[in-house]
């Protein structure tokens, strides 16, 4: 039953990605015949500060890590409207301890961002951007408190589905962005329990293009 489940979260995961992109598309389409344009290309790195919230059993608990994640980003827009997708890797989880054990709860993934902004300020030299919109995320690894035989990659979710929002200032060909996320459960066994992460980002970016 938690494999038919999994099947179709991910398949909404995906439905909903595809809405928001064509809606996304649609307005970048309907404000390009009244604007111009713009594109930037970038990279960018940063840290994040990523913890656990747990749900079915009240002797679990977690603590924040801090880890580092790199990438790259795009930007799309016409005057102080914009669509900046991303795609970048990053390790996410939290410390655990419960029954007196402890131990990381970390997972690898890729996050696809797919952000719509909005200009607050914007001169030459520097911009202040708002931001905001869904993050897809495949986790590709994951690691398990030592000494644990609780968890279980079964119950893994290998495709996540969350949100971003944040600001942002440019400055020439400078970034740097501030956002929270929270994503959906990572780990979702009926047994046991369920957890769902929560991350705040700090990111500095390079516009190459």
């Amino acid at each position: 039953m938690s494999s038919n489940f999994l099947n179709i979260q991910k398949s909404k995961n995906f439905k909903q990605m595809k809405r928001f992109l064509f809606a996304s598309l649609f307005v970048l389409i309907a404000t390009i015949g009244f604007a111009q344009p713009f594109f930037d290309l970038g990279v960018k790195a940063g840290v994040h500060y990523s913890n656990m919230s747990f749900e079915g059993d009240n002797d679990l608990s977690s603590d924040a890590i801090t880890k580092m994640h790199w990438g790259a980003f795009g930007r799309v827009g016409v005057n102080r409207l914009y669509v900046q997708p991303e795609v970048y890797f990053s390790k996410k989880g939290g410390d655990l301890s419960f029954n007196a054990l402890s131990g990381g709860f970390d997972y690898k993934n890729v996050d696809v961002p797919v952000l719509l902004g909005y200009k607050l300020v914007k001169t030459p030299v520097l911009d202040i951007r708002v931001m905001a919109g869904p993050v897809f995320s495949f986790v590709t690894d994951a690691d398990y408190p030592d000494g644990s035989d609780r968890f279980n990659d079964e119950f893994l979710n290998d495709n996540l589905f969350g949100v971003q929002y944040g600001l942002g200032v440019d400055v020439l060909f400078f970034t740097l962005d501030a956002r929270m996320e929270h994503a959906g459960k990572v780990y979702d066994d009926p047994d046991f329990v369920d957890g769902k992460s929560t991350s705040f980002m700090l990111t500095l970016g390079f516009k190459i293009l």
